[in-house]
């Protein structure tokens, strides 16, 4: 008798990414952001950079992918950049009141969707799943440097 078809893991991690993903997104949007936008306000209001370059490397992404996104939150009113005095080839970028305003739009919608998911797991489920998913991240070779732009957002004391 033949063994039945196992779906390989990869398939199966890339489609609840892309189903979970695609739901996030639209949570996002119902709030009035996108998970660029999140991510951008998330780090200036936890991390707070210093400048322009290191919020592209806490966001994940190009500095020039950042300016085009900053563009387009301080078109919205959502941010401002100043150069900074020390060195005016850097740009401090700072969360406006109508910025503050849409985090905290976006972190109630973030947080009511990662209620949404963790509806029926209880926290050893969760502790097993943060687990395999970090053994799977490690066994397709992800590094130290791979850090998700949210990586230490959730630590205890942090503000939020």
């Amino acid at each position: 008798m033949a063994e039945a078809f196992r779906l390989p893991i990869g398939l199966r991690l890339n489609q609840a990414a892309r189903t979970v993903g695609r739901a996030f997104e639209y949570a996002l949007e119902e709030a009035g952001g996108t998970l660029p936008t999140w991510l951008i306000l998330l780090n200036l209001k936890i991390r707070q950079p210093p400048n322009q370059r290191e919020l592209a490397e806490a966001v994940g992404i190009r500095e020039a992918t950042l300016t085009h996104h900053l563009n387009a939150l301080d078109a919205r009113g959502l941010i401002t950049r100043t150069r900074d005095t020390a060195n005016r080839r850097i740009h401090v970028v700072e969360l406006t009141e109508a910025g503050e305003a849409l985090f905290a739009r976006l972190q109630q919608a973030a947080l009511a969707f990662d209620t949404r998911l963790r509806a029926g797991l209880a926290e050893d489920d969760l502790d097993r799943l943060g687990d395999l998913l970090g053994r799977l991240a490690s066994n397709a070779g992800a590094g130290a440097d791979d850090a998700p732009p949210w990586a230490g957002l959730a630590e205890p004391g942090r503000p939020g």
